[in-house]
Protein backbone atom coordinates (compact mmCIF):
# COMPACT_ATOMS: atom_id res chain seq x y z
CA UNK A 1 0.00 0.00 0.00
CA UNK A 2 1.45 3.81 -1.04
CA UNK A 3 2.29 6.03 1.61
CA UNK A 4 0.28 8.81 2.63
CA UNK A 5 3.31 11.36 0.50
CA UNK A 6 2.98 8.79 -2.26
CA UNK A 7 -0.93 8.96 -2.18
CA UNK A 8 -0.51 12.57 -2.47
CA UNK A 9 1.57 12.38 -5.72
CA UNK A 10 -0.93 9.32 -7.30
CA UNK A 11 -3.78 11.80 -6.63
CA UNK A 12 -2.22 14.85 -8.02
CA UNK A 13 -3.41 17.25 -5.12
CA UNK A 14 -1.31 20.03 -4.16
CA UNK A 15 -1.01 21.69 -0.81
CA UNK A 16 -1.22 25.27 -0.08
CA UNK A 17 1.26 26.79 1.85
CA UNK A 18 0.80 26.32 5.03
CA UNK A 19 -1.30 28.68 7.30
CA UNK A 20 -0.08 31.11 9.52
CA UNK A 21 -1.81 32.20 12.61
CA UNK A 22 -3.91 35.47 12.60
CA UNK A 23 -3.96 35.77 16.55
CA UNK A 24 -1.89 34.26 19.44
CA UNK A 25 -1.91 30.67 19.04
CA UNK A 26 -0.14 27.93 16.87
CA UNK A 27 -1.45 26.52 13.72
CA UNK A 28 -0.51 22.77 15.57
CA UNK A 29 0.30 21.67 19.14
CA UNK A 30 1.91 17.88 20.31
CA UNK A 31 1.82 16.58 23.16
CA UNK A 32 3.11 13.06 22.89
CA UNK A 33 1.84 11.13 20.30
CA UNK A 34 -0.77 13.78 19.02
CA UNK A 35 -1.23 16.77 17.26
CA UNK A 36 -3.78 19.11 17.46
CA UNK A 37 -4.32 21.02 14.34
CA UNK A 38 -6.26 24.31 14.49
CA UNK A 39 -9.20 25.11 12.24
CA UNK A 40 -8.47 25.62 8.94
CA UNK A 41 -11.01 27.67 6.88
CA UNK A 42 -11.13 26.79 3.11
CA UNK A 43 -8.79 28.49 0.34
CA UNK A 44 -9.13 27.92 -3.16
CA UNK A 45 -6.13 27.65 -5.93
CA UNK A 46 -6.14 31.19 -6.42
CA UNK A 47 -5.14 31.93 -2.53
CA UNK A 48 -8.60 33.60 -1.59
CA UNK A 49 -11.17 33.19 0.94
CA UNK A 50 -14.19 30.70 -0.10
CA UNK A 51 -16.68 32.56 1.70
CA UNK A 52 -20.54 32.58 1.85
CA UNK A 53 -23.13 31.02 3.58
CA UNK A 54 -24.32 27.02 2.95
CA UNK A 55 -27.90 27.45 1.84
CA UNK A 56 -27.60 31.03 0.47
CA UNK A 57 -24.92 31.95 -1.46
CA UNK A 58 -23.22 28.57 -1.96
CA UNK A 59 -24.78 25.41 -2.20
CA UNK A 60 -23.67 22.02 -0.86
CA UNK A 61 -21.01 20.89 -3.64
CA UNK A 62 -20.01 24.06 -3.16
CA UNK A 63 -19.46 23.55 0.38
CA UNK A 64 -18.48 20.45 -0.29
CA UNK A 65 -15.34 21.72 -2.45
CA UNK A 66 -14.69 24.30 0.41
CA UNK A 67 -14.50 21.43 3.16
CA UNK A 68 -11.72 19.56 0.46
CA UNK A 69 -9.45 22.68 0.70
CA UNK A 70 -9.74 23.33 3.97
CA UNK A 71 -8.68 19.62 4.42
CA UNK A 72 -5.86 20.41 1.67
CA UNK A 73 -4.70 23.34 4.04
CA UNK A 74 -4.64 20.71 7.17
CA UNK A 75 -2.98 18.27 5.38
CA UNK A 76 -0.08 21.01 4.55
CA UNK A 77 0.16 22.47 8.13
CA UNK A 78 0.69 18.64 9.26
CA UNK A 79 3.30 17.84 6.75
CA UNK A 80 5.22 21.71 7.67
CA UNK A 81 4.71 20.33 11.61
CA UNK A 82 5.92 17.10 10.99
CA UNK A 83 8.32 17.00 8.00
CA UNK A 84 6.23 13.83 6.43
CA UNK A 85 2.64 13.28 6.52
CA UNK A 86 3.95 9.92 6.78
CA UNK A 87 4.44 9.65 10.59
CA UNK A 88 0.21 10.31 10.57
CA UNK A 89 -0.66 6.54 12.29
CA UNK A 90 -4.23 7.86 12.18
CA UNK A 91 -6.68 10.70 11.84
CA UNK A 92 -8.53 10.48 15.28
CA UNK A 93 -11.14 13.39 15.23
CA UNK A 94 -12.50 15.92 12.94
CA UNK A 95 -14.86 18.90 13.78
CA UNK A 96 -16.60 20.45 10.41
CA UNK A 97 -18.16 23.84 11.14
CA UNK A 98 -19.97 24.66 8.09
CA UNK A 99 -21.29 28.63 7.55
CA UNK A 100 -25.13 27.90 6.95
CA UNK A 101 -28.71 29.37 6.83
CA UNK A 102 -30.26 28.61 10.04
CA UNK A 103 -32.86 26.22 7.66
CA UNK A 104 -29.87 24.12 6.72
CA UNK A 105 -29.61 20.61 7.49
CA UNK A 106 -26.37 18.33 5.45
CA UNK A 107 -23.67 19.70 7.05
CA UNK A 108 -22.57 16.33 6.97
CA UNK A 109 -22.67 16.32 3.41
CA UNK A 110 -20.68 19.24 3.15
CA UNK A 111 -18.19 17.92 5.80
CA UNK A 112 -17.44 14.91 3.61
CA UNK A 113 -15.49 16.91 1.60
CA UNK A 114 -12.76 17.01 4.57
CA UNK A 115 -13.44 13.81 5.69
CA UNK A 116 -12.95 12.12 2.32
CA UNK A 117 -9.78 13.62 2.00
CA UNK A 118 -8.38 12.05 4.79
CA UNK A 119 -9.86 8.56 3.21
CA UNK A 120 -8.06 8.92 0.21
CA UNK A 121 -4.77 10.47 1.54
CA UNK A 122 -4.48 7.51 4.76
CA UNK A 123 -6.85 5.17 3.87
CA UNK A 124 -8.26 3.23 6.71
CA UNK A 125 -6.19 5.16 9.35
CA UNK A 126 -7.73 8.47 7.85
CA UNK A 127 -11.32 7.18 9.17
CA UNK A 128 -12.00 9.39 12.31
CA UNK A 129 -14.37 10.27 14.78
CA UNK A 130 -16.74 13.29 13.58
CA UNK A 131 -19.17 16.41 14.57
CA UNK A 132 -20.24 18.30 11.27
CA UNK A 133 -22.50 21.26 12.68
CA UNK A 134 -23.83 24.58 11.55
CA UNK A 135 -22.89 28.32 12.26
CA UNK A 136 -24.44 31.34 12.40
CA UNK A 137 -21.30 32.54 11.20
CA UNK A 138 -17.66 31.60 11.00
CA UNK A 139 -14.41 34.44 11.36
CA UNK A 140 -14.32 36.75 8.01
CA UNK A 141 -17.42 34.72 6.78
CA UNK A 142 -15.72 31.87 5.51
CA UNK A 143 -17.91 28.92 4.06
CA UNK A 144 -16.02 26.46 6.26
CA UNK A 145 -13.46 25.79 9.05
CA UNK A 146 -12.30 22.01 9.79
CA UNK A 147 -9.72 21.10 12.69
CA UNK A 148 -8.11 17.65 13.81
CA UNK A 149 -6.97 15.69 15.87
CA UNK A 150 -4.44 12.96 14.40
CA UNK A 151 -1.98 10.54 15.95
CA UNK A 152 1.07 10.21 15.00
CA UNK A 153 4.72 8.29 15.31
CA UNK A 154 7.73 9.08 16.83
CA UNK A 155 10.43 11.16 14.93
Amino acid sequence: MATPEERLVELALELPEPATPVGSYLTAKQTGNVLYVSGHGPIDTDGKSIRGKVGDTLDVDQGYYAARRCGLGLLATMRHHLGSLDRVTGIIKLLGMVNATPDFAKQPAVINGASDLMVEVFGDAGRHARSAVGMGSLPFDIAVEVELVVEIADD
